[in-house]
Parts: structure tokens; C-alpha cells; sequence
């Protein structure tokens, strides 16, 4: 009988040798283990993925969320300087001297041009022919000519009654005072009803809507 057999026991139960039995862990439970230890790196991954594919279906929505929200962006957004400026303060066509100055071999253009101006309001200087720095060399329609000052006045409120008339300043003092030089593409002014309505638009201009950011 081996000394490591128990007192008492024998027959089937007797152990022989002078070594204890080697065990083994049973391997149910490592598989076990390793399957949960799959499973919940499994499911990691499968919500992660969902995670994932919502952010890209709706855009970042949880940023846009951190950001703060956005609806009333377009609300916010400042007005175009257009739509806050009161109407210019132009002068009126009585408060215009226009000198009518014919630069083409047509005779007669500048009187036409400027009996038509004093029926549509405007007072009436010079008449005649336009000097050698102009003669023959307005190929247009014609040119209003005056003071630096009335570049954003006299100016255009004249240009008005000439579609398509060149505009240019020179370094007379008086900005009340204009000219009108007839170019050689000239055939009439612009129709007086035409002429009122681009006078109104120039004196009321249509606000512009402002353009919302481009983050909104």
C-alpha cells in the first residue's frame, strides 16, 4: 500500500505510486469565460457602429445641439444698409440749371433737348454749342457734366432724362449748375413717363433683403 493511500481505505480505493494524480481545470468554464467576454465586445461594437451611422444620417445633430439652436439665425441676421437708409435728399428739377451744349454736326439738337427739359421741370442756362474739348467727341447719347459735389445730387437726377448717358465731373464750383453735352448717337430724351419713374426709384430706392449667414 503506497503512504498515499488513506488510513482505513484499500481495495479499489488504494493508491499506488509515490505521486499525487495530476488534475486539469475543467474546460466548460473557460469556454464560458471567453464566449461572455466575445459577447460584450460584440455588443460594443454594434452600438458604437449605430452611434455611428446616426451621427452621419442626421448631420452632427449633437453638436448642433452643444452649439445652441439656429432657427432664428435668419431673424437675427443685421439688415443691408439699403433697406435702413431714408430716401436721398436730391434736389428737385426747379432747383437745376441745366445748360444744354450740342456736340454733334446736327443743328437744332441742343434747343429740342432743352425746351423739353423746361417742360419737365427744369431750369434752363446756356444754349449752344459744346466747347472744343467736347465737339464731336461724345459718341454716346450724350454726358452730364458738373461739380465733383453733385456727383451723388444734380447729377443724376439729370441723368434720368438721358438714358445711357455718360456721367463726369469737373472743377466748377456750383453744384446746382449742369451740363448736358448731345452726343452724336442722339435721338430724343427719354420719355417723360419713364424718366418719372427712374427719378422716384433714385429718390426712394427699394430696400435690399439682407442674406442670412452662411452658418445659419
Amino acid at each position: 500500500m503506497s503512504m498515499l493511500t488513506p488510513p482505513g481505505m484499500g481495495g479499489q480505493y488504494r493508491i499506488t505510486g509515490d505521486k499525487y494524480p495530476r488534475m486539469r481545470r475543467p474546460r466548460g468554464r473557460r469556454r464560458l469565460v471567453l464566449g461572455l467576454v466575445a459577447s460584450v465586445a460584440a455588443l460594443g461594437l454594434i452600438g458604437w457602429g449605430t452611434l455611428q451611422l446616426i451621427d452621419v444620417f442626421t448631420g452632427g445633430g449633437s453638436k448642433a445641439t452643444a452649439a445652441g439652436p439656429k432657427s432664428d439665425c435668419a431673424s437675427k441676421a443685421s439688415p443691408s444698409p439699403s433697406a435702413t437708409t431714408a430716401a436721398k435728399a436730391l434736389p428737385k428739377p426747379g432747383q437745376i440749371t441745366v445748360n444744354v451744349l450740342n456736340a454733334t454736326p446736327r443743328s437744332g439738337l441742343a434747343k429740342q433737348a432743352a425746351d423739353e427739359l423746361r417742360k419737365r421741370g427744369f431750369r434752363i442756362g446756356d444754349i449752344g454749342n459744346a466747347t472744343k474739348a467736347y465737339d464731336k467727341k461724345i459718341a454716346g447719347a450724350g454726358m452730364v457734366l458738373g461739380a465733383k459735389s453733385a456727383a451723388q445730387a444734380a447729377l443724376p437726377v439729370l441723368g434720368t432724362q438721358l438714358a445711357g448717358a455718360q456721367v463726369k465731373t469737373d472743377a466748377r464750383a456750383s453744384a446746382t449748375e449742369v451740363d448736358l453735352l448731345i452726343g452724336t448717337k442722339f435721338t430724343a430724351l427719354t420719355n417723360k413717363q419713364e424718366a418719372d419713374q427712374a427719378l422716384a426709384a433714385l429718390a426712394n430706392p427699394s430696400p435690399t433683403p439682407s442674406s442670412s449667414p452662411k452658418d445659419c
